[in-house]
């Protein structure tokens, strides 16, 4: 069941990111529901599986301190080392598109190791947070490909990032034959991303899909974004 489940998580990915270069002459659309997405995937699931992971072993302010330590971590990196070139160097820009696209990535990745997991506990576990994670792997695909093509990168480099997204929570169950993480270790994960994530959808999606665009709609597009992650996460977790 394990094999049918990585192969159906490729396969979802890999749709939602062909979906956006399929429309990507409505790329600031695209753009505001990713936003909305990575935004919801932060608030919807990844904080508060975070905290029920990390549970008593430590205190709320931890958590949220890791989440916060996370997301300052992510801004530095952005500001400081990533875009340290000229402006007319658009190296740069395709940098950030990379530093985006990879942190999708090892989130991705991390699902896959969340099932794999999940599954050392018991196969009921493991359906339901496979259900969770192949839920908003669709949305994984649009933001990757998102994320590549609004800092200038090209069809085949969004077509690529999109392959090393689509492939890595396969990747990710396969690794868990070698390993196994404490439920506080993977919460500790899973509070970083949110950091992360969070920055990326407030501070680099969410500007640029209203950039030079009506606000109306790309402002709908961000809020059926992240009602869908959560609509999604809700029927998920039943």
């Amino acid at each position: 069941m394990i094999f049918f489940i990585a192969i159906a998580a490729v396969c979802a990915t890999l749709l939602g990111g062909l979906f956006a270069l399929r429309l990507k002459d409505r790329l600031h659309l695209i753009l505001g529901f990713s936003a909305g997405a990575v935004i919801g995937v932060a608030f919807f699931d990844l904080i508060p599986e975070a905290f029920e992971l990390i549970g008593d072993s430590h205190d709320p302010a931890f958590t949220s301190g890791i989440i916060g330590l996370a997301f300052a971590a992510y801004m530095i990196l952005d500001r400081f080392i990533v875009l340290h070139c000229h402006d007319h160097d658009h190296t740069h820009g395709h940098t950030r598109g990379f530093l985006g696209a990879g942190s999708l990535s090892i989130h991705s990745f991390l699902d896959g190791v969340a099932i794999g997991l999940a599954f050392k506990v018991s196969p009921a576990v493991g359906v339901i947070v496979a259900i969770a994670v192949l839920a908003h792997d669709f949305s994984d695909g649009i933001n990757t490909v998102s994320m590549i093509l609004k800092n200038g990168g090209s069809r085949i480099m969004a077509l690529k990032w999109l392959l090393v997204d689509a492939l890595a929570p396969a990747l990710g169950i396969l690794s868990t034959i070698f390993f196994s993480v404490t439920s506080s270790q993977l919460g500790v994960l899973l509070a970083v991303f949110s950091g992360f994530f969070l920055y990326i959808g407030a501070s680099e999606l969410l500007p640029e899909s209203h950039h030079s665009h009506p606000v109306r709609w790309t402002t709908v597009s961000t809020i059926l974004g992240m009602a869908t992650l959560y609509f999604v996460i809700q029927i998920a977790g039943v």
